[in-house]
């Protein structure tokens, strides 16, 4: 992976907490980054070239002027301000090279002094068991901070670990051991992720499980953040884990502007057109 820094621009060697999305279904943790970029006035800093991820190029996704800027499919942005570093994925990543992949990142993130990585991603509804939405729209987690995937603090916020996590299954142990391998090629073991899985298999097939298990054997601090979800239109689920992340880092109190959830978040301006123009309602 291979990092390249705008003409005039620095990495901040201070900041030592970065957010980043790990795709999946609904793509709930890129528009929640989108949301935290847009609305904490983040300054783009470069971008990263990985090799495993597809190539995709757009419009300038937070400026409402033709700047002519281009998007790119790894891009990270800064906000002094909150001592943040922002990963923006836009693209996905080679089929088979996920981990490859969250190795490289995870080796970036040391290099650059990350200490703390919090990952926004989303889990299929149909895989949800012990549905409760009686206090509304639930935040799960995973920590690194113990064996168990639990952390106080994510608990005095109100989120729930995710009890589907289980470092003793087999697939999570795949997961480290190939996380602490020089190369994601199976030895001997009896299992790989070519067998067959089971519905337990299902999470730590995820992206966010790789992003999760690398940045673990590098020593830092990971935190996924996970709301379930369905295709279609998720900009209710992103809000709901752009506020989780700023509890999370207590950016609601420093950097955000208090009030309701139109007031505090600048929705960016690429996302007039997710769903197209509105309806001739004359036809009506």
């Amino acid at each position: 992976m291979e990092f390249y820094l705008e003409e005039g621009k620095k990495f901040d060697p201070d900041i030592a907490t970065s957010i980043m999305p790990a795709l999946s279904i609904g793509n709930v943790g890129q528009l929640a980054v989108d949301l935290l970029i847009s609305s904490l006035k983040s300054e783009k800093l470069g971008y990263l070239d990985d090799p495993y991820v597809l190539p995709c190029v757009g419009n300038d996704a937070y400026s409402p002027f033709p700047l002519g800027k281009l998007t790119l499919p790894l891009e990270a942005y800064q906000s002094p301000s909150c001592a943040l570093t922002l990963i923006q994925q836009r693209s996905p990543v080679v089929k088979g090279m996920m981990v490859e992949y969250a190795k490289n990142m995870a080796s970036f993130a040391v290099a650059n002094g990350m200490e703390h990585v919090v990952i926004l991603s989303s889990l299929d509804f149909r895989r949800w068991r012990n549905i409760d939405m009686s206090s509304g729209l639930q935040v799960y987690y995973l920590s690194s901070s113990n064996l168990d995937g639990t952390d106080s603090n994510c608990d005095a916020l109100g989120f729930s670990r995710l009890q589907e996590y289980n470092p003793s299954q087999r697939t999570w142990k795949y997961l480290e051991a190939l996380a602490q391998q020089g190369s994601s090629t199976p030895g001997d073991d009896d299992f790989t992720m070519d067998d067959e899985m089971g519905d337990e298999d299902y999470y730590p097939s995820l992206p966010f499980a790789a992003l999760f298990s690398c940045f673990k054997a590098k020593g830092l601090k990971v935190t996924c953040l996970l709301c379930y979800c369905s295709e279609g239109d998720n900009i209710s689920e992103a809000f709901h884990l752009a506020e989780a992340a700023a509890k999370l880092l207590g950016l609601a109190q420093n950097a955000l502007p208090v009030g309701n959830v139109a007031d505090k978040w600048i929705t960016p301006f690429s996302w007039q057109s997710v769903y197209g123009a509105s309806p001739d309602m004359t036809l009506f």
